[in-house]
């Protein structure tokens, strides 16, 4: 039996990997048992795609370069190219891809980039359309949400921060995992060797920042709650202590995990000022958490949920991911069921991303995952849930080996929009990171510049070197 093969050759021009991206999303759709040879050529003002089955020509397009922005040619040049490619795909398929041929992880930085140059919504609505090929609906998505941002935006201080600390260690290893994150059965031994590191980079931070005001801190992971109740009451003391935290908008604690939760823990976080916590299910279906490596119940989740109401915490976000291994439609309808009945203050949809370090990268012949058309009713499933709970949606990024090529997006009731997830995606705001992994964010004084300083990944290395890191913030931070 005969497999799909597509070859991309190219001509006059450099785009292979942008234009590979767009034909990764269309291979579903293809003729699993055909052969196809893509063009795509560059001559002069005009951009063509041509696409042969065995040696028979199947479709083509040709588009000529817009002139309408002669500042960024290269950008406008990648751009035809990428929409001759979908049209003929399209043509092919049938298809029309909700999100065109958009690659960049965070699209609402093209509509802030239109509103800058005083384009209307209406103009900036239709050059999404005809320009990228992005549907209406995702459209409308992008236009809410860049408004939402904005109001958030628009409260940023001059030479205000945000603070992102990092607690690298999990219970377990979720099979969909890539970030930096160590199971506790492996590693932890190493925890009191990393807070001690880490407080000294924070107490590093604080002092070279003292003047500054900190509009958001965030604690995340990795699980930070896989610290036991007397690690993370010293973690929080000294955050509390060294920082300047009494005009701070938002003081996040991802709780993650509900195995790692206890009452005490969240007396702890109540305690010194958290005033947004995030409990993670993913999903709500037993199953579902056994195949991914959860170690914890259903029942757990709402357990904890409800204690973390009974002690007072007011602002719940809770992860969710579509697109796991093995779940249906029917399964999402089931957490988002679930989820309404504990009726958190925001969710953050993520649609599963199959990352190069992850373990399901390696096993992907173990796990029947669910095709794009199902995602796609998942996630309307998921947007149609938060609606019927208050929320909004409010910021959103793409990633990488995404399903489907779709999307994450956050919800919340209004006021409860995170300010710090929506600083990390605009990157409007300097956010200096600790912890091993973390990536400082400098952006420059006229918000067009953007330094990373990044820290190395490896636990044992960042205990190791952790003056390095700390050298490394102070060349810049010092100024």
């Amino acid at each position: 039996m005969s497999e799909l093969s597509v070859t991309l050759k190219t001509e006059n021009h450099k785009s292979d990997y942008e234009l590979q991206n767009i034909i990764n999303v269309f291979e579903p759709y293809m003729d699993k048992d055909s052969c196809y040879t893509i063009i795509s050529k560059l001559q002069g003002e005009t951009c063509s795609a041509t696409i042969f089955e065995s040696d028979t020509l199947v479709a083509q397009s040709a588009q000529t370069v817009a002139t309408k922005d002669l500042s960024d040619r290269e950008h406008l040049i990648r751009q035809t190219l990428k929409k001759t490619l979908y049209l003929v795909l399209s043509q092919i398929t049938r298809q029309q891809l909700p999100w065109g041929v958009l690659t960049g992880i965070r699209p609402t930085k093209i509509v802030h980039t239109y509103k800058a140059r005083q384009y209307t919504r209406s103009s900036i609505m239709q050059m999404l359309i005809e320009d990228y090929c992005i549907s209406r609906e995702k459209t409308n998505l992008m236009m809410d949400i860049a408004e939402k941002e904005a109001q958030i935006l628009s409260k940023n201080k001059e030479n205000e921060l945000s603070i992102y600390i990092g607690i690298p260690f999990c219970p377990t290893r979720c099979v969909y995992c890539s970030f930096t994150s160590y199971p506790l059965d492996q590693k932890g031994q190493q925890v009191e060797a990393y807070i001690c590191a880490l407080i000294k980079e924070i107490a590093f931070v604080a002092k070279v920042t003292k003047d500054r005001p900190i509009r958001s801190l965030y604690i995340g992971g990795g699980t930070p709650t896989s610290l036991d109740e007397i690690q993370l009451e010293r973690l929080l003391t000294e955050v509390n202590q060294r920082f300047q935290l009494g005009n701070i908008q938002e003081y996040t604690v991802e709780a993650g995990r509900p195995d790692t939760i206890s009452r005490e823990k969240l007396q702890i976080m109540k305690q010194y000022g958290v005033d947004r916590i995030s409990i993670n299910p993913q999903t709500m279906n037993q199953q579902t958490l056994d195949v991914i490596g959860r170690s914890h119940k259903v029942e757990e989740i709402i357990d904890v949920f409800n204690i973390a109401r009974e002690e007072g915490h007011n602002n719940i976000n809770m992860d969710l991911i579509v697109g796991l291994p093995g779940e249906t439609i029917e399964d999402v309808m089931t957490t988002m069921k679930k989820i309404q009945e504990l009726n958190p203050d925001s969710i953050t949809v993520h649609t599963m991303a199959i990352k190069r370090a992850s373990r399901l990268k390696e096993t992907m012949g173990d796990y029947k995952l669910p095709l794009a058309l199902d995602i796609e009713k998942m996630l309307t499933i998921t947007a149609e849930s938060a609606k019927i709970m208050g929320m909004e949606p409010y910021y959103m990024y793409r990633q990488k080996d995404i399903m489907g090529n779709f999307e994450n997006v956050g919800y919340a009731t209004p006021g409860k929009e995170s300010i710090y997830n929506v600083q990390m995606i605009a990157e409007q705001q300097t956010i200096i990171a600790v912890g091993a992994g973390a990536v400082t964010k400098i952006v420059s004084d006229d918000g067009r510049g953007l330094e990373r300083i990044p820290n190395v990944k490896n636990l044992e290395a960042y205990i190791e070197r952790i003056d390095e890191m700390i050298g490394r913030k102070g060349r810049l931070l010092s100024h």
